[in-house]
């Protein structure tokens, strides 16, 4: 298992945690986000499981959160739309014209 970019995938290869400037150097994402951790959750409250992490609006930002840890996993592209968010869009398009 290995720690990824939230957004293309990306491998980090450093040894530490990214800083919170620091971005992917495929796709200039910020790599200290909420999504890169290991407490991210989206059934949480605040979708974070570390209780002591104040809450954070942008999940794909850097943040200054001391609590972070960039979560080790099997990087698997995540589906843009799924087949029953693009059934909608065409009965909206059909709808609509």
């Amino acid at each position: 298992m290995t720690r990824h970019c939230h957004n293309c995938g990306w491998e980090w290869k450093v040894a530490g945690e990214p800083g919170r400037s620091e971005r992917c150097l495929q796709c200039s994402s910020d790599l200290r986000v909420c999504l890169n951790c290991v407490s991210y959750d989206e059934r949480a409250a605040h979708q974070c499981r570390d209780r002591r992490a104040d809450p954070v609006a942008d999940k794909d930002r850097g943040t200054f959160c001391e609590y972070f840890e960039f979560k080790k996993r099997v990087y698997q592209p995540s589906p843009k739309a799924s087949a029953r968010e693009a059934a909608a869009r065409e009965q909206l398009k059909k709808l609509l014209g």
